[in-house]
């Protein structure tokens, strides 16, 4: 498999685990962000702030081989919607210029769906006519899909899988969410989602074509209720109280936030889950923080 250069824009948790495996694999790995005294040494740290305009006009001059964006909003108002995706993307597709990578990959969000009622959705599904935030996020994937580039987008859902997370912490309190209102969520371990982007990026590496867009998830979405009642059986916690209306839950968005996703692409495309499901990911995830808090 050839190596090349991949610059990954937005290098934070998912990024570092993949351009660490592409370092392994011989890769150059070019690294953006602010904060560059976080990304291991061995990768090209460049200190910028992808949402700046201008601040991604050296691209061209590294001649990438590959590009992994990995995208998050300025703020949570529209406006830093805009800033962290579309105008973000309009950074990039600026600063590449005239330069074409052999592909370019960015991270996505399911929030971009129109489904609201608990339906299935596919990479098919329709988009997004009123939901502000999302319309950025589909802007900015509208712009790389049209650029003429070879490229792919992945629509993750609820990346979970750090230690500490808020939902662990709020089903420990003893806080969980009732079956009624019935709410579907969705989700990936990190170690998946970094793992799927690894693969697709290794389909580009040998020569095959990724799809133009993918749905980044596990085999299993779940009821919230059905999730929060199984870890706190895990943990031994009793059920207190329900959260407060609003309280924020990992990998959700809201109203945005209720379908069902298929992940029929994902699977075609030869990728095999870590962690298939819920059950397998937490449980790994209680195992380290078992082991973790034990000094093991």
């Amino acid at each position: 498999m050839k190596s090349g250069t991949v610059l990954i824009v937005g290098c934070g948790d998912i990024g570092t685990r993949v351009g660490e495996t592409l370092v392994g694999q011989g890769c150059r790995v070019v690294a953006v962000r602010r904060a560059t005294d976080l990304l291991p040494a061995a990768f090209e740290a460049v200190a910028a702030d992808y949402t700046e305009p201008g601040s991604l006009d050296f691209a061209a001059d590294l001649q990438p081989d590959y590009v992994l964006a990995i995208f998050n909003p300025a703020g949570r108002s529209e406006a830093g919607y805009r800033r962290g995706f579309s105008g973000a993307m309009d950074n990039l597709l600026r600063g590449l210029d005239g330069h074409r990578p052999r592909h370019v990959l960015m991270s996505s969000s399911t929030r971009v769906f129109a489904e609201r009622g608990g339906g299935w959705v596919d990479e098919n599904s329709a988009l997004t006519t009123d939901d502000a935030p999302a319309l950025a996020i589909i802007d900015a994937e509208q712009a790389l899909l049209r650029s003429g580039l070879p490229a792919s987008v992945v629509r993750f859902a609820g990346i979970y899988g750090a230690t500490g997370g808020r939902l662990l912490a709020r089903i420990r309190r003893g806080e969980l969410y009732p079956p009624e209102p019935l709410r579907y969520t969705n989700r990936i371990h990190r170690q998946d989602c970094s793992g799927f982007l690894l693969h697709l990026l290794g389909l580009a590496r040998r020569g095959d074509t990724p799809a133009p867009v993918y749905i980044g998830v596990d085999n299993l979405p779940a009821p919230r209720h059905e999730v929060d009642a199984w870890l706190a059986a895990q943990l031994g916690v009793e059920p207190a109280t329900a959260p407060a209306a609003g309280d924020a839950v990992e990998g959700a968005r809201g109203p945005a936030g209720h379908r069902r996703c298929r992940n029929n692409a994902l699977r075609e495309s030869g990728y095999a889950l870590r962690y298939p499901d819920y059950r397998a990911g937490y449980a790994a995830l209680l195992e380290s923080e078992e082991a973790g808090s034990t000094g093991c």
